[in-house]
């Protein structure tokens, strides 16, 4: 039922790849919004031929993206992309190649279609509601799944976000998690996907919409978890777009920990 929108979707994340890494490659200037997070003019650039692309493709769809000012006009639209051109513009900055471009779909406040493109790799996570979960690299696609794993998990945690809270609950639970790995933006979530790592957490108000969308779309479909910390889905197209009391992400519901 998605798959026009997810190829679009995927399209218009491959198109910014380009002038991402041109500004990641260049002495490129940052500056700081008004909520204290940083912004290049990769984020800018990429956002305008996202929304360009995709708004040609499906003229009638709103936008929520992290770079556009936001009219809430979205909120009486069934259809709405949820997009963010650099998510982990930290890790964009610090050139340590931790950052993706996130673009959703989602449908009556359901995220329904999910891509995450890795821009210094070309790597694509993707999926769309009951089509499966995907991974393409160098031109091969093959599905992917969460793991099985109950125990000697591994947690995945921020390298730039991590919080005092989220310490003490990864220690809270040494019992199960017996590795903790770094890494950066909705790469923790995809690689949870991919089977590679069981859990994440984010225990605080600091992301928004366009922050977990896409990759929750990419987590459940892969069979996985990706529920606020009340135990409840992610629901999207809100007005207050901030994910105010966290969540957890896991590859089995056995090893939401909290």
């Amino acid at each position: 039922m998605w798959e026009e929108q997810l190829n679009a979707a995927i399209e218009a994340g491959v198109k910014a790849i380009e002038g991402i890494l041109k500004i990641y490659n260049s002495n490129f200037s940052v500056e700081i919004k008004e909520d204290d997070s940083p912004v290049t003019l990769a984020d800018k650039n990429a956002d305008k031929v996202i929304r360009k692309y995709l708004h040609e493709k499906f003229p009638d769809y709103a936008f929520l993206t992290e770079e556009s000012t936001d009219d809430l006009s979205r909120l009486n639209n069934d259809f709405v992309w949820i997009v963010d051109p650099v998510d982990g513009t930290k890790d964009f900055v610090a050139k340590d190649g931790g950052f993706t471009t996130n673009i959703a779909l989602a449908y009556k406040h359901e995220a329904v279609v999910g891509v995450v493109v890795v821009p210094l790799t070309g790597e694509i996570y993707y999926a769309a509601k009951g089509m499966g979960a995907f991974y393409r690299k160098n031109g091969v696609t093959k599905r992917i799944h969460v793991n099985d794993k109950l125990e000697n998990l591994i947690c995945y945690r921020s390298v730039f976000h991590s919080k005092q809270n989220e310490e003490d609950m990864i220690k809270k639970h040494s019992d199960k998690i017996t590795k903790v790995e770094k890494w950066g933006s909705a790469l923790k979530p995809c690689r949870i996907a991919q089977g590679l790592g069981e859990i994440t957490y984010r225990l605080s108000d600091g992301t928004k919409e366009w922050d977990t969308a896409a990759s929750q779309v990419i987590v459940e479909q892969a069979g996985g978890i990706f529920l606020d910390t009340k135990g409840n889905r992610i629901m999207y197209n809100r007005e207050d777009v901030h994910n105010r009391i966290g969540y957890v992400i896991c590859n089995r519901i056995e090893n939401f920990l909290l």
